[in-house]
């Protein structure tokens, strides 16, 4: 098994680029644990073997491209057996290494003290790229072998100093890089703890397994107790050997840095780069492998108190390693890189890669313990990968072993201890500087954190990312610099000066969620958020302003309120800034007249907004600026911009909350009158105030139909989403409260097209309804005017902005309504209906589905005006209206009809709907077509309701004037009524086209070829009909009217083809609609019964449009009609293959062809079996003479559209049966038309169909058959 490895490793090393993976380890990390496994329960005599073998291998190829398949299984290796691995593995490649490098150039920067020996060269010293190769493979390999060498690797001591310090020397980058992993990796291993003898197995009997059992940590081991697993413990002498090697290249390296940036070592610019980045490399590499055994920096304490952090209540005792080093080392490397910082921002500001480096040392040593972080986080992610082939579920079923828990192997839960154990170092100190007020950071943190803050305004963005993260890391660990960095960070938003890319990543840190949790808890910072934002105006940019854009829609989206430690703040600190103060402030940003752009002004609307409603937290001032917003956004709605005045409406109805006006059934008209002196709004007073001035409802309603853009092409209702059609997604996100808490309108689906598309916008009507029910009746008495003026005004946009206001007014249910209705609003109402204008009827048909839209969660509680209103709607028009007047009414009475709820509909308006019937039946000969639709929609409304509201009675117990209205109902026979009407007018209608098709005389040139007016009130009231039918279907409530659609079949089937194209058309349309709902029980009879006799009717183009009803009948139905009824299906399809029409037997062809596909394979047999038959003998007598003349052409011709449809039916496939029906088929080609035509366009089609697979499917014909075939192809080749 070793040397297949082996062997597959070298192949894939030598087909692979060095920067590539292979596929043994990019599927994920089980490449590694099958190696650990299998060598870690080898015996010694076969790990000899092994090791021997894979020694051999490694030192004889260089394979850059296999260096993570090599490197895992040298370090396998060494995990299993460090005293064998090391000698065998590891020496040799110290060795090889060293001679490799001795002799090359060396550029004096890897610590030995001979910096200068570079500087004589004029020419840059170099390595050989076959070198290079080859010492950076060894080395990589030698980073991955070691990481679990442990005390194996103290003999080696001189060699590993000797090895690092040549790759730190060589000119090569490659070289300093991997020499960079070697010293990373040596550090962990000598000082970090981690299992060992993981993978061997602890069963000491003679006679154990290899492998052994799996366990659970939830089974009680009494008998069998767990072994604890062996850890690595550093011992003195590896804390030695690593703490001489943090002062060969932690401690030289940070005095090479400051030596470096005080004084000029190298006159070359590039030299001084090259010593820089190998400088921070050693560093970084030593920081990297000794994780946080470095002593963390020593906190500063308020008021000079000194405490323990360590005895904090809130301690996570965690270490990952043996303590190396000093606190002093960490504070000197901290200094000696804020120095080196600002050295590299002052002379090489260009140098990515060097800031990169210093950004990974700054993270290092000020996030004590993020580096452990991130290793158990790539350690949780592989776990993840791996953990569902390595856990066996509680229950086993194979071998009848269960247990309490999920077991595992014993390596892997040491595994997952080695994970935990990472995950508390990781957290040890990490929560006693966020949870204790009393522990500042350190002056050192603050350095690094300077120093992170300014990278992260570095004008490279790569820089600025990297630098932005660790900056995060150490905020969320102090957050008590989180402030700082905020005031830092928005000086550079309000700086005009500031450079563009400084801008851009302050907006990013600000942008961050930790930031911006943040910013509640701090008035000071919030203050200089929010004013830095909108005072940043000046950056012209577009990266800049997009970025601005960006934050504050982040703002918008985290904003949950402000803390009430600022609120209390603001009250006890009488010199700090202050939330009201803040609140003037914005509001002074928010008016027109700033002279801001637009997008700030809106911003600055939006931040009112969402701090009026976070300071109900703060109840002395809560009322006061309440008020004053709400004011602020009612004047904004006659604002110049368009996106303030949508905002002033989403402010505006989230605002006004309070109804004292409002009247309920628990709050009778009497004891609100009583209690109106007591109880008011407290924003009664400010709005009364502004809205009672000169002209204001005529500027805001003006103001509001700019909004309203109407064009010529509207097709889509734009219902409650506003401004849709000139605002951005940018825009968007900052008008539209994100959370608007209120039900949406209207609740019942919007399926009416006779209303067309409206811009009627719910939310503007919401913001007149709550003002009425926040003021009371000054609201409508200010209104009256400015609506008469507006409801009847040319522009469309104004019409729709009054239907909006009168919507909202109709629909307060404030006290004093009734009187304003008596007023003035029935009369506006009836003037609305009564006018002749067109354009706005949808406008004012939502206005009055709003006003009789339910109220409460349900919408089942009936509006206060509802039945005022339906009153007005019902009252007879006068006798001269134009018939725009009646369609107007009709299109009214609909959609206020839809927001009916039936089931809590009172007696009155049950009334209402049979008395609207009743009207309805006598008009549905009116002899406008506009009317006529109106009428028939208004009649399925109707009808559905009566039908739902008759469902809720029968099923509940009756009060005694109910179970009156339910006997009346039941007596009814409006159903009936209507079904028996379409009967005998169909037939009237059939009787009359059929007669006036054989007219000839002068008579056709009246309209429709009809002759009679009788005949003309007979199409129209069909066509009322008709549309009753399709509104039903369209409605989704015909399923309470499945009877009266199963009496109306007929009529549809029957009228798709008439002289009147009209009729025509709309039963069309019926018909498509029809054909597609599925009836059950008991209609489902009905329907079949109706399908039988219409495919028997004398009229042949309704036997054709039964044929057509029946293809998409049967598709839907199959599976719940009885064998019985889909058997007499059969037979009526099968007698109308000879029909006298020859339409009609091909129409009965195609529908048997689809029957036979429904997977009835019964009656589909028996059809196939007795066509074939007869077929063959009719073929027989057709070949005799002096009998073909005894067969009709219907018949003949019947008989071949059987069998053509039984070969249609297979289109792809070739049953054993096909052959010979398709052979017989063809043999009638000879036949006359329409005979020879059908057989022709059928063999054409099974050729066409079955052409992919012909080749092999040929194979199932005889060779006469096949001759056959071939004189009936137009294709004499295609079936040779």
């Amino acid at each position: 098994m070793a040397c297949l490895l082996l062997l597959c490793c070298r192949n894939e090393g030598l087909h692979s680029s060095a920067t590539s993976g292979t596929f043994l380890v990019e599927d994920g990390p089980y490449y590694f644990c099958m190696l650990e496994i299998l060598l870690g329960k080898l015996s010694d005599s076969l790990y000899n073997q092994a090791l021997k073998k894979i020694s051999k291998f490694v030192h004889t190829n260089i394979l850059p491209g296999a260096i993570a398949e090599v490197g895992l299984l040298c370090c396998a290796c060494v995990h299993a057996n460090p005293e064998e691995a090391v000698v065998h593995l590891i020496e040799p490649i110290l060795s090889s290494v060293i001679s490799s490098l001795r002799g090359t150039p060396v550029t004096g920067f890897g610590g030995r003290g001979n910096s200068k020996a570079s500087v004589a060269n004029k020419l840059k010293p170099t390595l050989s790229p076959a070198l290079e190769i080859a010492v950076d493979y060894q080395m990589k390999i030698l980073s991955v072998s070691i990481s679990y060498g442990g005390p194996a690797l103290l003999t080696y001591q001189d060699q590993f100093k000797e090895v690092l310090a040549a790759a730190f020397d060589s000119p090569s980058w490659k070289v300093n890089g991997a020499g960079s992993h070697v010293l990373r990796s040596l550090l962990g291993s000598l000082v970090l703890y981690y299992p060992i003898d993981q993978y061997k197995c602890i069963c000491r009997h003679p006679s154990a397994a290899a492998l052994e059992k799996w366990i659970s940590t939830k089974d009680l081991m009494d008998n069998e107790p767990l072994m604890s697993p062996k850890w690595h413990i550093p011992s003195v002498e590896e804390v030695a050997f690593a703490n001489e090697l943090l002062n060969l290249h932690f401690q030289s390296a940070l005095d090479d840095l400051l030596r470096i940036c005080i004084t000029k070592v190298h006159p070359d610019p590039g030299d001084e780069k090259e010593h820089l980045r190998v400088t921070l490399l050693r560093v970084d590499s030593s920081l990297q492998g000794i994780l946080s055994c470095l002593p963390d920096f020593k906190p500063s304490f308020k008021n000079g108190r000194v405490e323990d952090p360590d005895h904090h209540s809130f301690f996570i005792a965690g270490s990952s390693g043996s303590t190396v080093g000093t606190t002093e080392q960490r504070e000197k490397a901290a200094e000696i890189l804020h120095t080196t910082c600002r050295y590299l921002l002052e002379k090489k500001s260009e140098e990515s890669i060097l800031f990169i480096l210093i950004i990974r040392i700054l993270d290092a040593l000020g996030n004590y313990g993020s580096l452990e972080y991130d290793e158990w986080s790539n350690h949780r992610h592989a776990w993840k990968l791996e953990s569902a082939a390595i856990i066996e579920p509680p229950v086993n079923f194979i071998v009848s072993s269960h247990s309490k828990g999920k077991r595992r192997p014993r390596w892997a839960l040491i595994d997952k201890a080695y994970m935990h154990s990472t995950w508390r170092a990781s957290q040890s100190s990490y929560h006693l500087f966020r949870t204790n007020g009393n522990i500042l950071p350190s002056d050192h943190v603050s350095l690094l954190m300077d120093d992170l803050l300014t990278l992260s305004l570095h004008s490279y963005e790569t820089v600025r990312v990297v630098a932005g993260k660790s900056l995060l890391k150490m905020m969320k660990r102090w957050p008590s610099m989180i402030s700082k960095c905020i005031l830092t960070l928005t000086d550079n938003l309000r700086d005009p000066n500031s450079p563009e890319y400084a801008v851009l990543g302050s907006c990013s840190l600000l942008a961050t969620q930790s930031i911006l949790k943040h910013l509640t808890m701090d008035l000071k910072a919030f203050s200089s958020f929010l004013i830095g934002i909108l005072a940043s105006s000046h950056h012209d940019t577009l990266k800049v302003q997009k970025a601005i854009n960006e934050l504050f829609v982040k703002f918008n989206i985290y904003f949950a309120g402000v803390s009430r430690g600022i609120f209390r703040a603001s009250d006890n600190n009488s010199d700090g800034p202050d939330f009201a103060d803040l609140m003037t402030q914005i509001g002074s940003m928010s008016f027109d007249t700033t002279g801001l752009h637009w997008r700030y002004n809106l911003m600055a609307n939006r931040v009112l907004l969402l701090l009026a409603l976070a300071s109900r937290s703060y109840p002395t001032s809560f009322p006061l600026i309440l008020s004053e917003t709400a004011g602020h956004f009612l004047r904004n709605l006659r604002s110049q911009l368009p996106q303030t005045r949508i905002l002033a409406i989403s402010a505006l109805n989230t605002l006004l909350k309070e109804s004292p006006y409002k009247m309920s059934a628990e709050k009778p008209s009497a004891l609100l009158q009583e209690s109106q002196g007591d109880i008011k709004s407290s924003l009664e007073g400010a709005l009364a105030q502004i809205f009672q001035e000169e002209g204001f409802f005529s500027e805001t309603l003006n103001s509001l139909s700019h909004v309203h853009i109407i064009t010529d092409s509207e097709t889509s209702s734009s219902r409650g989403n506003h401004v849709n059609s000139f605002q951005s997604v940018a825009d968007k996100s900052i008008t539209r409260f994100y959370f608007e808490f209120s039900a949406w309108w209207p609740r019942t689906p919007s399926w009416i097209s006779l209303l067309g598309s409206d811009t009627f916008y719910s939310n503007f009507a919401r913001i007149f309804k709550r003002l009425t029910q926040e003021c009371g009746t000054p609201v409508l008495l200010a209104l009256k005017n400015t609506l008469e003026e507006f409801a009847h005004a040319k522009e469309r946009s104004k019409q729709c902005v009054a239907a909006e206001a009168l919507a909202g007014v109709l629909h307060s249910d404030v006290n004093g309504l009734l009187e304003e209705w008596d007023t003035w609003m029935m009369a506006q109402l009836q003037n609305i209906i009564l006018s002749p204008s067109v354009e706005s009827i949808p406008e004012w048909a939502a206005c009055i589905r709003y006003a009789v839209t339910g109220k409460g969660k349900y919408g089942t509680r009936i509006p206060m005006l509802r039945q005022r209103i339906m009153d007005s709607l019902v009252a007879p028009l006068p006798q001269r209206v134009t018939t725009t007047v009646v369609a107007k009414r009709y299109a009214f009475l609909s959609a206020a009809l839809i927001e009916f709820s039936p089931p809590r509909m009172p007696i009155s308006e049950v009334l209402l709907h049979f008395r609207l019937l009743e009207e309805l039946l006598t008009n549905m000969n009116h002899p406008s077509a506009q009317v006529r639709e109106a009428i028939g929609l208004n009649l399925s409304v109707l009808s559905s309701n009566i039908r739902l509201y008759e469902s809720t009675v029968a099923n509940h117990s009756l009060e005694e004037e109910t179970n009156n209205l339910y006997s009346r109902l039941k007596a009814q026979s409006w159903a009936q009524l209507l079904v028996e009407r379409a009967s005998e007018l169909a037939l009237r209608i059939q009787t009359a086209s059929h007669s006036d098709s054989l007219e000839t005389s002068t008579a056709m040139g009246l309209e429709n070829g009809f002759l009679d007016s009788s005949s003309q009130d007979d199409i129209k009231q069909m066509e009322t009909i008709f549309h009753f039918i399709i509104s039903s279907l369209k409605s989704g409530r015909s399923s309470v009217l499945l009877d009266v659609l199963v009496g109306l079949l007929y009529p549809v089937i029957s009228l798709q083809e008439t002289s009147n194209k009209e009729l025509s058309t709309l039963a069309k349309a019926a018909f498509e609609l029809l054909k597609w709902r599925i009836f059950w029980e008991p209609h489902l009879q009905r329907v079949v019964s109706v399908v039988l006799s219409s495919a028997n009717d004398s009229n042949w183009r309704t036997r054709s449009a039964t044929l057509t009803y029946l293809r998409t009948f049967m598709y839907r139905h199959t599976f719940i009609l009885s064998y019985v009824e889909r058997r007499e299906i059969w037979k009526t399809v099968e007698k109308l293959l000879i029909d006298n029409q020859v339409e009609v037997r091909e129409h009965a062809a195609g529908v048997l062809a689809g029957l036979m596909k429904g997977g009835d394979e019964e009656l589909a047999g028996n059809f196939r079996d007795r066509v074939y038959k007869e077929a063959q003998i009719i073929h027989k007598k057709r070949k005799q003479r002096n009998t073909s003349s005894s067969q009709s052409v219907a018949s003949t011709h019947g008989s071949v559209l059987a069998l053509a449809a039984s070969v249609l039916s297979v289109p792809y496939d070739m049953p054993s049966w096909l052959p010979a029906h398709v052979t017989l088929l063809a043999q009638f080609v000879g036949e006359a038309s329409p005979i020879r035509s059908t057989v022709t366009k059928a063999v054409a089609e099974f050729r066409r169909t079955h052409a992919d697979m012909w080749s092999v499917q040929k194979d199932l014909f005889t060779e006469e058959q096949l001759e056959v075939l071939a004189d009936t192809s137009s294709s004499s080749s295609y079936f040779a």
